[in-house]
């Protein structure tokens, strides 16, 4: 090899480095995320028809960028489907979920929604063989320093099965007022009986989303 022909192949083995450094450093676990889900994007659009596999795969995928972060997938409108990137409920992951939905692609049939928006209160919602109806629940909505505290009161409620009313109950949350608003705006949040004394002044769960908007509008 010529000294020239040498000097030619170091330059280029010198850019090769550091092309591949650039690369790296641009590397991110958010692209990383976008790059699988890319890839894997027809499986992931047809869900239903491999609901475990996706759903473990989804899993593990973000909990690379974040163990906190969960997901959900809307169902398929005018041929687009949502997917939303959720805290699981845990404000200390909120800046994991703002990174991971700013760095999404554009995608032609995706939608994408950060944090878990408000549904439908028409739905029950079940948890380990344990199924409420939202008009089993009632509710009273108190002032909590900057915040509110919100006590629901459950019919059949049990002291045995607290955890599950308790994770229920969270999830009727949810769908009443989005994650972002139950983990920002609300303070306490107690489970009860409808025996209870203090449910005398309870409200229907589904004057919920209306009773609290009108609360932070009057501040």
């Amino acid at each position: 090899m010529t000294l020239v022909a040498m000097k030619r192949s170091r330059i280029l083995t010198a850019l090769a480095m550091v092309a591949s450094w650039s690369c790296s450093a641009l590397a991110s676990p958010e692209s990383d995320f976008w790059a699988w889900f890319q890839r894997e994007e027809p499986k992931l659009f047809a869900w239903e028809t491999d609901q475990e596999r996706v759903f473990d795969s989804v899993g593990a995928a973000m909990h690379r960028v974040n163990p906190d972060l969960t997901f959900e997938f809307g169902p398929v409108e005018g041929g687009k489907r949502e997917f939303v990137i959720s805290a699981g409920g845990v404000q200390s992951a909120f800046p994991a979920v703002e990174s991971l939905y700013r760095a999404a692609p554009s995608l032609p049939r995706w939608i994408w929604i950060k944090f878990r928006p408000r549904r439908s209160m028409s739905f029950d919602v079940s948890m380990q063989g344990k199924t409420v109806k939202p008009d089993d629940v009632r509710f009273t909505m108190v002032k909590d320093g900057d915040k509110v505290g919100i006590t629901l009161f459950f019919r059949d409620f049990s002291e045995s099965e607290r955890m599950k009313f308790a994770q229920i109950g969270y999830l009727f949350l949810d769908q009443a007022l989005g994650e972002y608003a139950v983990e920002t705006q609300v303070g306490f949040i107690e489970f009860m009986g409808q025996e209870s004394k203090h449910a005398a002044k309870a409200s229907p769960l589904l004057d919920l989303p209306n009773r609290f908007d009108a609360y932070w509008q009057r501040k």
